[in-house]
């Protein structure tokens, strides 16, 4: 009966999970669908300021840009981009490991650190050489708690200032893009220097009137690219963390499913064993008291 009692236990223990994942993967729908809104309106806003720069500074030196400035690289910086919470699948441990990847191979020998938006990755480098501390962004470093263009362009300015105060000679952003409720792909992107637009011998740039002049424009523009760059990348990390936990929390939901029935069904052999055993038993009595 000890048997019957563990599985009972356990049979109960597995329904308890299976309530709460199955609650987690609808909580995490429900915020998808709004993050991925967000992301959804952002990206052709992003991708089309992004194509105007180029276009405008295709035919211009961006050379003496400050934040187009190409020096020997000495210090990077890497901007890891994660969650705050867990079981999530890979979701933090990609980003780590291609983290990870840039420390040790990539930049191996050259002064790295790790700026760490998101809780996860912050647990892994506050205690290493490599954790970079920005006072200037203490009050929005946990920036998905309120997760706004204000937060996110003060971070950016703080990385620009960085930049072209010559504390950093590159800086890179690591970062899950959302590809839908089950995909996301981890992407790492230069944000500075700005790599200069290189076009097919067959573009052309339209002939336009500016006002105010093409540098101007390209000077305001430059700054505003950036952050909206910096801004589309924690949009990506936002709606892909809640498609990777809907999907996590789905797989579990469906995995304490199984789990349960091959409980139940063992718990009814063992029943079954049991109460048969029993019943030879009374039988085998009985037959003793007729003998």
């Amino acid at each position: 009966m000890a048997n019957l009692k563990e599985i009972r236990n356990r049979i109960a223990s597995v329904g308890s999970t299976m309530q709460i994942t199955s609650a987690m993967k609808m909580v995490s729908a429900s915020k998808l669908k709004k993050a991925q809104d967000a992301i959804t309106q952002m990206r052709p806003y992003a991708v089309k300021l992004k194509d105007i720069l180029t276009n405008l500074s295709s035919s211009l030196d961006l050379s003496e840009n400050a934040y187009s400035e190409h020096r020997d690289i000495k210090n990077v910086l890497i901007v890891g981009i994660t969650s705050n919470r867990g079981l999530c699948g890979g979701f933090n441990n990609n980003v780590i490991k291609r983290v990870n990847l840039l420390i040790n191979e990539e930049y191996n020998g050259i002064n790295t650190k790790v700026l760490c938006l998101g809780k996860k990755i912050k647990d892994v480098y506050k205690k290493t050489d490599h954790y970079f501390i920005n006072d200037d962004i203490v009050e929005v470093e946990d920036i998905f708690s309120k997760l706004t263009f204000s937060n996110s362009a003060i971070i950016t300015n703080s990385i620009m200032n960085s930049f072209v105060q010559g504390e950093f000679d590159k800086v890179i952003v690591v970062y899950n893009s959302f590809v839908n409720a089950a995909s996301q792909e981890v992407k790492a992107e230069q944000l500075l220097p700005i790599i200069s637009p290189v076009l097919d011998n067959n573009e052309t740039i339209g002939d336009y009137i500016f006002e105010p002049s093409k540098q101007e424009i390209v000077l305001d523009l430059i700054p505003k690219s950036l952050k909206i760059q910096f801004f589309k990348g924690l949009l990506d990390s936002h709606a892909s963390e809640h498609g990777a936990r809907m999907t996590a929390m789905h797989k579990a939901t469906d995995n304490a499913a199984e789990m349960k029935k091959t409980l139940t069904i063992g718990y009814n052999k063992a029943r079954q064993a049991a109460i048969t055993s029993e019943i030879l038993e009374i039988v085998g009595g009985a037959e003793a008291l007729k003998s």
